[in-house]
């Protein structure tokens, strides 16, 4: 993991977020209506709702918010019914991307999954065909900033719940676990009362691509604008290294 912050590119997205926190609730609400749906209203017995929750509150969603949220999706028999879908494909330069989806129509989600490929020169794969380059892992990121614990002491809360590795670089902490670990590890920092910029299982690349040439650069960028402007992209995971 060292060598490979991912601080920079959440400041990045906090900041872009922040004009648009409401797309970021709905969507994250989604997440938390299908996990009701699949697996109850209880988190404790629920380990994919646990997870959302967690993220939710790193992107500083509201308590009541999250509440109301769970309260509704379990009472609520006649909500629209979202399903998951996972499209592979590559960008400029064999770039990986992998986006995840939550949709009421899988037709039109897949069209305009498609089209954002086609838009930077990409193009979409079968099912596996870049996913086997990434690795889920519960990833948990901490600002330097916000942070009073030395990074000894913040190690060991980490690991002693069960972290696989703790990465300090410049500007943040980085907390690896297995997906399975990750609740745990995620209550023990929230007990010591540990802000978190980050907290989700996400996919994280086993290699990064670095790109020089400036039209690949436009590209990749116009792929992942056009799939961050789409309602039913609920997260792209990518391997490109901006330089």
């Amino acid at each position: 993991m060292s060598g490979h912050s991912k601080f920079a590119n959440i400041k990045h997205k906090k900041e872009k977020n922040d004009a648009a926190k409401g797309k970021i609730f709905t969507m994250i609400g989604r997440e938390i209506a299908v996990a009701v749906k699949e697996g109850g209203p209880d988190p404790a017995n629920n380990f994919k709702l646990a997870q959302v929750i967690a993220k939710a509150k790193a992107n500083n969603m509201p308590n009541d918010t999250i509440d109301r949220g769970i309260k509704k999706a379990a009472g609520d028999g006649n909500s629209v019914n979202y399903e998951t879908a996972t499209y592979e494909g590559y960008g400029p330069s064999g770039t990986a991307i992998i986006v995840k989806c939550l949709t009421d129509n899988k037709n039109r989600t897949a069209a305009n999954v498609r089209n954002a490929f086609s838009k930077g020169q990409g193009s979409i794969g079968t099912q596996g065909c870049v996913s086997y380059m990434f690795d889920e892992k519960g990833q948990i990121i901490i600002d330097k900033e916000e942070c009073d614990l030395d990074a000894d002491d913040l190690m060991m809360i980490a690991l002693d719940a069960g972290a696989e590795d703790f990465s300090d670089e410049e500007d943040s902490y980085e907390i690896t676990t297995a997906p399975e670990d990750f609740d745990v590890v995620h209550k023990a920092l929230e007990e010591q009362g540990i802000p978190m910029a980050s907290a989700e299982v996400t996919m994280i690349p086993q290699t990064y691509v670095t790109l020089t040439d400036e039209a690949d650069i436009t590209n990749i960028g116009r792929i992942l604008d056009f799939l961050d402007d789409d309602d039913d992209v609920q997260e792209v995971y990518h391997n490109w290294e901006e330089a």
